[in-house]
């Protein structure tokens, strides 16, 4: 059969989709597609961009702002579910794909952002007199634009320029190689459990999970076990496992991923990218990549960033003392004399748990079955902001986990749709994201989204999927970013969703996750598993009495994460630099408590190094905390948490509003002052 990837007039990526609501024909999709869909998708962006660039009118808003906005939709296409489908189910090929494709595309941007014919009539439109003859819409997306423009090197020299293109290229194919590596890692590590002291104290749902993961990896034998390096595979089996020197490999396997000699080894890999990001923030002027970074934050330089970190760094730290002697104490009394150390402490929080609030992990999971969580968190999206979930069926998406729904407005109008894949697989990278296969716009014709979650959920063959307590936040957590990109509602692309400044990005996912723990939410879709009887109000009182339990655990394995990022990305010079040697002083800087690790060692870290994104940014869940935590407590002081006047500010300033304009803006907009940090001690229990 002739290929048919080489001619473009057969290439799905590049055809119209009118179908199934737009969403990409998957079936059709084939790994060799990409290729010449990139090429013909770059070749027409570069015919736009060298429309605007050499016209001859003079700049004005809608021949050179509005035209950028409308360029390269094509190519922004196939962009969209290439990164999708290498981050959720990749392939040797399409891996093979981005190895080639990250640097042409880094190459194809930096001509774009380097045009000084672009740029010429950008910086002209931005230095007119004010006030700017625009709406406040506009006027954002034209600061926006001049912004990118400015970071992305346009003002430097001609030779600073080319530089900064070979930098930025550089760097795309190290983050590819560095994700790679990190995968190759994690989906080639098994420990296999076969007899049942291998598997003393596992509950069912763990053995359930355990024995899946063991048949999807072709051991079909009936006493085959296995525990993978997903994290919804380790947390319980360091919960549960009565086998300490297990716990201890397995938490061993889990820190050494990425620095493993040899061609999957990401040190290396990680000081080129050091270098690199040192070189690109002083051609643009900054001492560091962490104050390049900061810059256009709302922390807007490291030492706030760093205060923050801080300020709840010494409370959790004694927190944390604290919570390791009562563990000690309780192994004391069973007869144990221990030091607990990283590979023991989710082993003894769970028995201080249940010691202290007669609560267990075993006894929460039955009500926590991942569908009934699904329809909470939709419960939740209806009560706050009137929206329908309607299953589309019959569609061939990518894998056949995922799930598809059509999100209707009050009125029954198309919302958007929402692909839900919960579920860990060996071609999907760890941990659990928010993406979009197409972003919501007005620009030309109304474009509504395409919202894609992904977590990483243990799946056992015929049984419910049963979430943890801190597996159905994660759920939520994502739904919140799927929100703020499904209720986008904005003109321009590039201020649609969650384009927003990195450190507020955070704040509608992290506030979303405040509703799951609602009584009225628990009593209505917290069902077991079993029999179908709501949790028991006794059950719902004992969860909230044990909310700050282990926090302070909690903040230092995140915030010794914090710390790191910045501390790294204020250093200057890489040579020779050891990383494990660098932890191991940081970690004493800051008297890191020994029984915790680093929730991320630097070798794995993808927030940090799988692209830039996060990069010297780690900070951001705690800054968004304390907008969270201060922007949830309006409800409580309205005595409602489905307030419909608060609910209304929410979508209105927040959830629909992209990035119109300052995010502390919009978020005094909603709450009515600037927030108060006390709300997040509260919040952890830290006060």
């Amino acid at each position: 059969m002739e290929n048919t990837a080489k001619h473009p007039q057969d290439n799905p990526l590049l055809a119209a989709w009118e179908e199934n609501f737009a969403i990409p024909p998957f079936e059709s999709i084939q790994a060799d597609h990409f290729e010449p869909a990139f090429e013909a998708a770059m070749a027409a962006h570069r015919e736009e961009l060298a429309a605007i660039s050499h016209q001859e009118s003079s700049p004005d808003f809608d021949n050179t702002i509005i035209a950028l906005e409308r360029s390269g939709l094509s190519l922004q296409r196939v962009i969209n579910v290439f990164y999708n489908l290498t981050a959720s189910n990749t392939s040797s090929t399409l891996q093979a794909v981005e190895r080639d494709m990250a640097p042409r595309l880094a190459a194809h941007f930096n001509q774009m952002m380097l045009d000084q014919g672009i740029f010429s009539r950008v910086d002209a439109l931005y230095q007119q007199p004010a006030p700017w003859k625009f709406d406040a819409e506009s006027s954002r997306l034209l600061e926006r634009w001049h912004l990118d423009f400015v970071r992305h090197g346009a003002t430097l020299s001609a030779s600073d320029r080319a530089r900064f293109a070979e930098i930025t290229e550089a760097l795309a194919s190290l983050y590819t190689e560095f994700s790679q590596n990190l995968l190759h890692d994690e989906s080639n590590f098994l420990m296999i459990l076969r007899s049942e002291d291998d598997l003393l104290g596992l509950p069912d749902f763990v053995r359930a999970a355990a024995r899946q993961a063991a048949i999807e990896r072709g051991l079909r034998e009936d006493d085959a076990h296995v525990i993978t390096l997903a994290r919804s595979s380790v947390t319980p089996f360091m919960t549960f496992s009565e086998r300490r020197d297990l716990r201890q490999k397995l938490w061993a396997a889990w820190g050494e991923r990425g620095e493993h000699p040899g061609s999957h080894d990401n040190r290396p890999v990680i000081i080129e990218i050091l270098k690199r990001r040192q070189e690109l923030a002083s051609l643009l002027g900054y001492p560091n990549y962490a104050a390049y970074a900061l810059d256009d934050t709302m922390a807007g330089t490291p030492k706030a960033a760093r205060e923050l970190l801080e300020r709840v760094w010494a409370p959790a730290r004694l927190r944390a003392e604290a919570e390791k002697h009562d563990m000690e104490a309780l192994a004391a009394s069973q007869g144990e004399a221990l030091d607990i150390e990283a590979h023991d402490w989710h082993f003894w929080a769970e028995r201080l748990r249940k010691a202290r609030y007669d609560l267990q992990e075993s006894a929460l999971k039955p009500y926590f079955q991942l569908d009934r969580m699904v329809d909470a968190m939709f419960d939740v999206a209806t009560r706050l902001f009137g929206l329908q979930f309607k299953p589309i069926y019959d569609l061939k998406l990518y894998h056949p986990t995922v799930k598809a729904w059509e999100v209707l407005g009050a009125s029954g109008e198309h919302i958007g749709v929402f692909l839900g894949d919960n579920f860990a697989r060996t071609s999907k990278r760890s941990g659990a994201w928010m993406s979009t296969f197409r972003d919501q716009q007005a620009l030309r014709d109304p474009q509504r989204p395409i919202v894609v979650n992904n977590n990483n959920f243990s799946q056992s063959a015929g049984q419910a999927c049963l979430l943890s307590l801190d597996d159905a936040h994660t759920l939520f957590h994502e739904f919140g970013h799927g929100l703020h990109g499904l209720l986008s509602k904005v003109t321009y692309p590039k201020l649609a969703g969650t384009n927003v400044l990195r450190d507020f990005v955070e704040f509608p996912s992290q506030l979303f996750e405040h509703w799951l723990l609602q009584p009225e939410i628990l009593k209505r879709h917290a069902l077991h598993v079993e029999t179908g009887e709501p949790i028991p109000d006794a059950l719902i009182e004992k969860i909230l009495k044990a909310k700050t339990f282990n926090q302070g655990f909690s903040s230092v394995e995140y915030l010794s994460c914090a710390l790191a990022d910045l501390a790294l990305h204020q250093q200057t010079d890489f040579e020779g630099l050891d990383l494990q040697q660098f932890e191991r002083e940081l970690m004493k800087k800051i008297a890191m408590p020994k029984a915790i690790g680093f929730r991320h060692r630097l070798p794995h870290f993808a927030h940090l190094f799988s692209g830039s994104g996060y990069a010297s940014a780690y900070y951001v869940y705690l800054w968004a905390e304390v907008l969270d935590a201060d922007g949830f407590e309006a409800f409580l002081e309205a005595g409602d948490p489905f307030d419909p006047v608060l609910a209304k500010r929410l979508h209105d300033k927040v959830y629909s509003a992209g990035n119109r304009e300052e995010p502390m803006q919009a978020y005094v907009a909603f709450r009515g002052r600037e927030p108060r940090v006390e709300a997040l001690l509260r919040q952890r229990g830290l006060q």
